[in-house]
């Protein structure tokens, strides 16, 4: 079920209407398990059994760790292999769903390569949705209960709702065990304050994604499935549309799930904190997918020794780290290429020791930032823009024709085409709003005392999105 279909807008008032209704937490578990499933279920039912076992498996581990104990090297030995033998379960799920036809291929590829031909073995399966997403929660759960941070729970009810929670289930944020977990263990009342918070999150997802995202991929899928008649400056176009579409469609997605969630008096990580106002890369990561990056730092990158190393070694961390990154994006070479294009430009920033210099809010004391700020600002903007040519391209082929292009001056030309206007006004809404507002958890958190202001802004907001609506497109990160 989408986000922005009409299912989903009668199916979440009836569910949060049916929440707030129960007096138990633990039937409100049930609740939320059972909207979870017909939430999830409503791409094809045959999702619901490969998470399910995904989460019967990550139960039991836990059950069987905390039984065990680690009181003893035998034991603690005992729930090492207990852990192990769960991720290797989920990853390899995820490995035949997600990896196991790009390998197959891949390694047909090499062999051609060298005079050997051999018969190319493909799967014909679907690829669940958001299987990477609910893996990795899975995964940390049985890591964080082995290493102590959690305690394994009994309540078979509270991690079902845990693993498959509907708001963050499909696209993130990737929650913890030690955040997500014990909310579900305890009763809630219901917050005003916090479902308001959640409400004008939830109005600012469906803007980012109805307006910005979807307005600006008409443009950028016209140009991306015509690259022979696009000259170099359409592409350039299509690159800078596509940064503020990925943007405003996952992190809109994030701004949806994250607001569902506080309807639930339930409280999820951030995802996203304004990335294209980072004044160099190291901070553009800080800010953009913070639940995934937070957990390939916490479960590779610091297991590798982190930054407590010698430098030699904090590179080859952050290759591992962005080159794992890559691939969990997708069975594409051309992910594997995005990561290792940011680990590259990471090298200076560790080498020159800046990789944690810019830690706070650009232009904290001042409306506009200075002339440093800008260029640092747009520098990093065009390096992103550069990288989601790589990540935008279908393949190796594609991105080679669409770099040599642009490398090409004689490819150069007048844009031919129509943007659409409502792509160019979303795009500076969003700009604006979030610039003069990126103090606060949500741009359209306008302060009280102009009431007046904030209701207008909420009510332009609202209807500006639902006149753009047209038909519920997709998320991009559906697919990963």
């Amino acid at each position: 079920m989408l986000f922005n279909s009409l299912e989903f807008l009668l199916f979440l008032p009836i569910v949060f209407a049916a929440y707030w209704s129960l007096r138990s937490w633990k039937w409100q578990n049930v609740l939320v398990v059972v909207a979870s499933y017909v939430f999830y279920g409503w791409w094809d039912w045959r999702f619901l059994l490969l998470i399910s076992f995904t989460t019967v498996c990550s139960f039991l581990s836990g059950v069987w760790m905390d039984k065990l104990g680690t009181d003893t090297p035998r034991t603690r030995s005992y729930c090492k292999w207990i852990s192990a033998g769960n991720i290797i379960i989920n990853l390899s799920i995820l490995g035949v769903f997600k990896y196991f036809n790009f390998f197959a291929d891949s390694f047909a590829d090499l062999m051609s390569a060298f005079g050997w031909n051999v018969d190319r073995i493909t799967l014909k399966v679907i690829l669940p949705v958001g299987i990477s997403f609910y893996t990795f929660q899975a995964l940390s759960y049985s890591i964080d209960v082995y290493k102590g941070k959690i305690k394994a729970t009994t309540d078979v009810v509270a991690f079902f709702a845990y693993i498959s929670f509907f708001p963050q289930l499909v696209a993130g944020p990737i929650e913890r065990a030690t955040n997500l977990l014990p909310q579900f263990l305890r009763a809630k009342t219901f917050d005003y304050q916090l479902a308001k918070d959640g409400a004008r999150l939830i109005l600012w997802g469906f803007f980012k994604k109805i307006c910005v995202a979807d307005n600006a991929a008409k443009a950028v899928d016209a140009i991306y499935g015509n690259i022979d008649g696009s000259n170099s400056t359409m592409l350039w176009i299509a690159a800078i549309l596509f940064t503020f579409q990925i943007y405003g469609d996952f992190s809109g997605y994030s701004d949806i799930a994250i607001g569902t969630a506080r309807l639930f008096g339930v409280r999820l990580l951030k995802n996203f904190n304004l990335p294209y106002i980072s004044r160099d890369i190291a901070e553009f990561w800080r800010r953009w997918h913070i639940s995934l990056n937070k957990w390939f730092i916490d479960y590779i990158y610091i297991p590798l020794g982190g930054s407590r190393v010698s430098k030699a070694k904090v590179l080859r961390n952050t290759f591992v780290i962005f080159l794992v990154s890559g691939l969990w994006h997708g069975a594409n070479w051309t992910f594997i290429l995005w990561g290792l294009y940011h680990a590259l430009l990471f090298v200076p920033l560790i080498l020159l020791g800046k990789n944690r210099k810019n830690m706070d809010v650009v232009a904290a004391n001042t409306v506009f930032p200075s002339l440093k700020e800008l260029l640092q600002i747009a520098g990093t903007f065009a390096l992103a823009v550069i990288g989601w040519i790589i990540f935008r391209a279908d393949n190796l082929t594609q991105l080679s024709q669409i770099v040599g292009k642009l490398l090409n001056p004689d490819c150069y030309g007048a844009y031919q085409g129509n943007i659409g206007g409502a792509a160019i006004v979303s795009i500076a809404i969003l700009v604006t709003l979030e610039w003069f507002f990126r103090k606060e958890d949500c741009p359209l958190r306008i302060p009280s005392r102009y009431k007046a202001v904030r209701w207008a802004g909420y009510y332009f907001v609202a209807m500006y999105t639902i006149l753009q609506y047209q038909v519920a497109q997709q998320f991009i990160y559906f697919q990963f």
